[in-house]
């Protein structure tokens, strides 16, 4: 059930100029989140930002009744978080949208830029299954791969970078791990990335999911201004998604 919630601004962390995560804590119980889902963020304090603000959720401490946002400054609204700090508050609605299946037991995680933020709780909850997953973030450059030390704990961590500052040198589907043996591929980053990754799942016979980032005004469906084309239509991003299997996006994947 979705709720409107004032969060308080617990800390702050900032990672280079272009990226920064918020731990918010919920005044009361935090509901159950499932990696892949997102908020939507009321931005205060500016004339220019009316809409909220997608975020995707990076982490969750339900035992502690908090969750952490890991936001790209790209425009007035996330400059305009970015000035936030710890003892403010931040109202979101959450949890929105639909998430990662967690299935497989030989998963591979890819994220690129800021599409790494919703890896981070889907690897700890194959963590706790038991299932310790192969964790691959791709950027330009190591600057534009923000928090990358907090998936040590929850998988093998790989890392590509287009100039080869950090880790391989090239694309995520470039490193010498990402053809390895996986039985499940669960991708957020750029578009052509996940087109890329999701091709070569398709063509390896490997189940994947794509957690796709469209603008999404509204978050449950009303504005549709985040449809997507799928096999059996149009559909809401916000939604329907923002996590979709790839078996029903042939025509998204080839377009």
């Amino acid at each position: 059930m979705k709720e409107i919630t004032e969060f308080s601004i617990i800390e702050r962390i900032q990672y280079g100029e272009h990226y920064f995560s918020l731990l918010l804590k919920h005044p009361g119980t935090l509901q159950h989140i499932e990696p892949g889902q997102f908020v939507e963020v009321a931005v205060r304090g500016s004339r220019d930002v009316m809409l909220r603000r997608p975020i995707s959720i990076h982490d969750v401490d339900e035992e502690a009744n908090t969750l952490s946002l890991l936001i790209q400054i790209v425009g007035n609204g996330t400059r305009q978080l970015a000035t936030l700090k710890a003892g403010d508050t931040l109202n979101l609605i959450y949890p929105l949208g639909r998430g990662f299946s967690g299935a497989g037991q030989h998963p591979l995680l890819v994220g690129g830029g800021a599409g790494i933020a919703p890896l981070l709780h889907l690897a700890k909850h194959y963590t706790a299954k038991g299932i310790r997953p192969t964790i691959l973030l791709g950027g330009r450059n190591e600057k534009l791969i923000p928090a990358r030390d907090m998936f040590k704990p929850y998988g093998d961590v790989l890392i590509s970078t287009d100039d080869g500052s950090l880790g391989e040198r090239g694309l995520v589907t470039q490193h010498p791990r990402f053809n390895g043996e996986y039985d499940q591929i669960c991708t957020c980053g750029p578009t052509p990335m996940m087109k890329a990754v999701a091709r070569s799942a398709k063509m390896r016979g490997i189940n994947c999911e794509v957690s796709l980032e469209n603008t999404m005004a509204c978050g449950i469906g009303a504005c549709l201004c985040c449809v997507t084309e799928t096999n059996d239509g149009h559909k809401c991003v916000c939604k329907d998604g923002p996590v979709f299997d790839i078996r029903g996006m042939e025509k998204w994947m080839n377009g």
